[in-house]
């Protein structure tokens, strides 16, 4: 099967960053189109926000300079078709539901997270939420 669309999911971690090298690899080997993904999780400053209004600016200013780096080093790497998508809400449900049914991916990739198996019980990892709701297939990179 050759991919054509895929969306990699990135947030400026560790994992996420090794999952955007990955999905450089299999994008330029699949000629497929990139989708860079970044969800601006907004439940988690909603709150906060009456205390300071600049924090959803600082959110998408944030998310702006991290797609520019991450299209840069794509560019660079030799990946052309390349595709910036910002997302409000919850990267759980936003990437493997929303994100992926808009462009019609084909694979999502993801890094896995460092949390705890208690924190994995408490809250659930966004991985384990795109796995089990993607409706395409989906590569973690560990």
């Amino acid at each position: 099967m050759e991919y054509k669309n895929i969306v990699v999911a990135v947030d400026g971690s560790q994992a996420s960053e090794k999952a955007f090298k990955k999905s450089l690899d299999i994008a330029k080997r699949n000629h497929a189109r990139l989708i860079l993904a970044h969800v601006v999780d907004s439940r988690t400053f909603a709150s906060a926000e009456a205390y300071d209004r600049t924090l959803s600016e600082r959110a998408d200013s944030y998310a702006k300079e991290l797609l520019d780096t991450y299209v840069e080093n794509a560019k660079t790497a030799g990946v052309k078709d390349l595709v910036r998508s910002v997302a409000y809400g919850s990267p759980k449900v936003k990437i493997a539901k929303d994100i992926a049914q808009d462009f019609e991916a084909d694979l999502i990739i993801c890094g896995a997270t460092g949390m705890s198996a208690v924190e994995r019980f408490l809250i659930g990892s966004v991985s384990e939420s795109i796995t089990r709701y993607a409706s395409c297939d989906v590569l973690v990179v560990r």
